[in-house]
This record gives C-alpha cells, sequence and structure tokens, in this order.
C-alpha cells in the first residue's frame, strides 16, 4: 500500500511539471514571439530576446536564481526546494519549446488578430500553468520575489508592490515595441491574474483561507499543520447539535496555496471528518501581514490626508 506523503509527493510533483510545462508554453510559443511584454522575469526576457537574441528561457534563469537565493535568504523556509525546481522547470520549458519552434510561435503575426489572440490564450496558459505550480505549494519565482522584498521592507502592500514591478516591466516594453503591444500586455496580465486566481482558488479571489475542522484527531491534524504548513490553529469548544456530545472544533488560517495541502492533511488523519472554507479578505499577524505594517500604512494616509492650514 502506498504511503500517503509518498502519494502527495508524486501529485505534487506532476502538478510542478504540468504547471511549469503550460506557462513555457505560454511564453515560448505566444508571449515571446508576440513581442509582448506582460510584466515578470518573462516579459524583461522578452524584451532581451527581440532586442539582442539572448534566448528566453536562459535569461529568465539568469535573473530568477538570484531573486530566488535574496528570498531564501531573507524569508528563509518560505522559498523551498520546490519553488527552486519550479523556477528552473519554467526556464528549462521555455528553452526547450523556444529552440523547437525558433521563437516564431503557433501563428502567423500578419496581422492585430494574431496578436490579440496571442494576448489571451498566452494569458489563460501562463496563468494557467502558474496557478497548477502553485497547487504543488511551490511557485516560479521571479519578480514575485522581487514584490515581497520591497513588501517586507517598506510600507507598500504586497499587491501594490507586485503591481509596481510589473508596471515598470510594461512601461520598458512600451519603450522597445511600442504602445500598442503595451496595452496587449495589460490583456495578457489580467487574464494570467485571473486565471491565477481560478487554478489556486477555486474561483475564489481573497487572501487567505479560513478552515474550520471537526475531527477526532483534531491533536494530530493540528501537529501536521504546524509542521507542515509551518501555521498554528485554535481548538474551539463546541457542542453537537444532534449528539449533544462535546467536541472539538478548529481552526486555522493559511494562504491560498495551502488550502489542497490542508484538505489531504485532514483526509489522511481521519477520512470522516468534517471541514468546511471561507475566503479571508486579511489576515494579519505572525505568517501573514505584519500589523504594525498596515498600521504604519494606516497613519502615513492619514497624513497625507490630513487638513492643512
Amino acid at each position: 500500500m502506498q504511503h500517503p506523503h509518498t502519494k502527495r509527493l508524486v501529485i505534487e510533483a506532476l502538478y510542478l511539471v504540468l504547471g511549469t510545462a503550460v506557462a513555457g508554453s505560454a511564453i515560448a510559443l505566444f508571449i515571446t514571439p508576440a513581442k509582448i511584454v506582460s510584466g515578470g522575469v518573462n516579459g524583461v526576457a522578452t524584451i532581451l530576446y527581440h532586442v539582442t537574441g539572448f534566448d528566453t528561457g536562459l535569461v529568465m534563469l539568469i535573473i530568477s536564481l538570484p531573486l530566488f537565493f535574496i528570498g531564501l535568504r531573507i524569508f528563509g523556509r518560505l522559498y523551498g526546494v520546490k519553488s527552486l525546481v519550479g523556477t528552473i522547470l519554467l526556464s528549462l520549458w521555455v528553452s526547450l519549446l523556444g529552440q523547437l519552434t525558433r521563437y516564431d510561435g503557433v501563428l502567423p503575426y500578419v496581422d492585430r488578430m494574431d496578436t490579440l489572440l496571442s494576448a489571451i490564450f498566452g494569458g489563460v496558459l501562463l496563468g494557467g500553468g502558474i496557478g497548477i505550480v502553485m497547487r504543488s505549494g511551490a511557485n516560479t519565482g521571479g519578480t514575485d520575489i522581487l514584490a515581497q522584498i520591497i513588501s517586507r521592507f517598506t510600507p507598500l502592500a504586497l499587491g501594490t508592490s507586485l503591481f509596481l514591478c510589473d508596471g515598470l516591466i510594461i512601461i520598458a516594453g512600451a519603450l522597445a515595441f511600442g504602445l500598442e503591444r503595451a496595452l496587449f500586455a495589460i490583456i495578457t496580465l489580467y487574464i494570467s491574474g485571473q486565471m491565477v486566481n481560478f487554478m489556486v482558488m477555486n474561483l475564489g479571489t481573497k487572501y487567505a483561507k479560513t478552515a474550520y475542522i471537526v475531527s477526532e484527531q483534531h491533536e494530530a491534524i493540528g501537529k501536521r499543520i504546524i509542521a507542515e504548513l509551518k501555521h498554528g490553529g485554535t481548538l474551539i469548544d463546541g457542542v453537537g447539535v444532534f449528539t449533544q456530545k462535546e467536541r472539538k472544533l478548529l481552526l486555522a488560517v493559511v494562504h491560498n496555496q495551502q488550502i489542497n495541502h490542508l484538505t489531504q492533511i485532514v483526509h489522511e488523519e481521519d477520512p470522516k471528518a468534517f471541514m468546511f472554507v471561507h475566503e479571508t479578505y486579511q489576515a494579519l499577524g505572525e505568517g501573514f501581514v505584519p500589523m504594525a505594517r498596515i498600521i504604519k500604512s494606516e497613519k502615513q494616509r492619514s497624513k497625507q490626508h490630513r487638513p492643512k492650514g
């Protein structure tokens, strides 16, 4: 009989390979050939490919690896082996598919419709692929790491930092290939973001998930949440309406990409457990956004909007 942990690792490995392949096909077959600079490391690599001829996948790897190790030094285990593998695999898929097709893509690019189709389908595949990778608990690095570093040391929220990084890269793309290509890039960026949300959060769009778990194995589940997800939880006393027996309710808040892992933990420890999950608009404190940063941001906004005179 296959051990449940081994089965999960195999599934996560498949997600990692499949996700990077899908995202890599988007970059190599649609985004790079159409000169769409939709932010991220692939945007920088696309510019350099068309300006200098350097292989897109190779440039992505050269840029991503230093960012990864900086993130590893700052955030510790947040950037584990799986994320490093995801970063390398994505670059390899892009290089492989790009070299096979000479980065000519799958469309003739004789008019704007070809570019529009590349923007749409490139965004769908890129976001879908990254979403699949994130379901494995990994990521593909790149400017996501840079955005998290900026968010860590400035009052800027993570979303704002990521928007700033992608925005600057899109502007660089506009300077290199013209305003029209930049507008196509915005379409790709929007669609890819929606696809990531769809794949990772099953149509959800919030920051985190709150799970309520009713199980006789709440202690074992709690220990695995701490050990594997690096989060804690809270036990709440309750009484079953039907049985009138005292029960323990385990409450846990986890990042979006960890909800599938949490579900696996609960099922492995207690297949008869009851669990329900809802969106968490904002998660503050250890393991999430520091409260001090929110307070500092609010104070700065208050000063900016304070009447003068």
